[in-house]
């Protein structure tokens, strides 16, 4: 039975889901809304949130999911439990696979490698299954890594947007956990007892996402709402 403070929980969890959604108006009547499912708790968490979203009577729009295996990274999840997830949520999973070739390219590093054709899977299948939106389970705290992240390496302050229109590809990018935090999020995932899925990728530690969650961490330190400031410039970009 959940408790007085999960509920709260779940309520804040909710709300922000919904105050994303309308601030940035990332869903309309008709949408078609792929969502990439990894088995981490914030793409759990988003289809959830999604699915229970697409019930409701304003606007209409329906929900895809899909799994995206990359053969050469081992990656292990539990395919059986993601598909009785998405069937309890009444959402169909599509499973699919890619690869990629490290040695081809110098300039980038594994985990960038890793997504970059995690993404141009998703988006080839978006266009299979008709879908004219993908909805990707970014945070609030992802966000701010990035912007930090550009602003180190790439010399400008820049991030991932709540809505993004890829006009070469057709497609809409949203990201509707973008008023969530990531601590808040694990504590959700605990409350819904998803299942936590086993991750053996060999580059995890030493990405510079990874190291920049210990610099923000140290910021807070110096000022608590370092993160909501930053956030905040970061949206008036």
């Amino acid at each position: 039975m959940e408790g007085k403070n999960d509920k709260q929980l779940c309520t804040r969890i909710d709300r922000l889901f919904n105050e994303a959604l309308k601030r940035y108006a990332l869903i309309n009547d008709g949408d078609r809304i792929l969502i990439g499912l990894s088995g981490g708790k914030d793409s759990m968490a988003l289809l959830q949130l999604m699915a229970q979203r697409s019930r409701i009577f304003k606007p209409r729009f329906n929900v895809e999911a899909t799994f995206v295996k990359i053969k050469n990274i081992p990656y292990q999840c539990d395919e059986n439990y993601l598909h009785d997830f998405a069937e309890s949520l009444g959402i169909n999973l599509h499973v699919l696979e890619t690869s990629f070739d490290e040695s081809t390219d110098h300039r980038h590093t594994h985990c960038f490698l890793c997504s970059w054709n995690r993404r141009k899977r998703l988006f080839s299948a978006a266009k299979e299954l008709g879908c004219n939106k993908i909805a990707l389970g970014h945070n609030k705290d992802d966000i701010i890594q990035t912007a930090l992240m550009n602003l180190t390496f790439e010399g400008q302050f820049a991030s991932m947007r709540p809505m993004m229109k890829m006009n070469k590809f057709d497609m809409t990018i949203i990201r509707p956990l973008c008023l969530i935090r990531e601590s808040e999020l694990k504590e959700y995932a605990e409350v819904q007892a998803f299942h936590k899925q086993m991750k053996n990728c060999p580059f995890e530690d030493a990405s510079r996402r990874h190291d920049m969650k210990g610099i923000i961490e140290r910021l807070e330190e110096m000022n608590p709402e370092f993160s909501y400031s930053c956030f905040h410039a970061i949206m008036k970009e």
